[in-house]
């Protein structure tokens, strides 16, 4: 039986962008292409595939994210169209492409704690 990984470190190391085993080598090489193994421990890290996860998780964010935005421009007084999409628009394309490689990093360490992945180890 294979010993218990820690799931909240390795999510931390994720978010960070840092492989989940050791928390010090790379987990991307570029801004989402990631790396089939850590260059510091050897951890093979390629074979964690977030599949439809990594949208479903950065669409909540976003959502929450303009529903905030929203409630205060009409709370204030502001709430006119014109507004909405001058300030929802740019929120729209600047937050998902902000929230990726951490999303993704997360997710890949909760993956790897929990030993979720395509391939069986060889």
């Amino acid at each position: 039986m294979e010993t218990p990984r820690p799931v909240w470190p390795a999510i931390a190391n994720g978010i960070r962008c840092k492989c989940p085993n050791c928390g010090r080598g790379r987990l991307f090489r570029g801004y989402l292409t990631q790396v089939q193994d850590c260059a510091v421990c050897n951890e093979r890290l390629g074979h964690y595939e977030v599949g439809l996860v990594l949208p479903l998780v950065v669409i909540t964010v976003l959502v929450h994210v303009i529903a905030f935005v929203m409630l205060e421009l009409e709370l204030t007084g502001h709430g006119s169209p014109a507004l909405y999409l001058y300030v929802l628009v740019p929120i729209s394309i600047i937050v998902p492409l902000v929230i990726l490689p951490f999303s993704k990093g997360a997710i890949i360490g909760l993956f790897w704690a929990k030993n979720w992945s395509d391939q069986p180890d060889r």
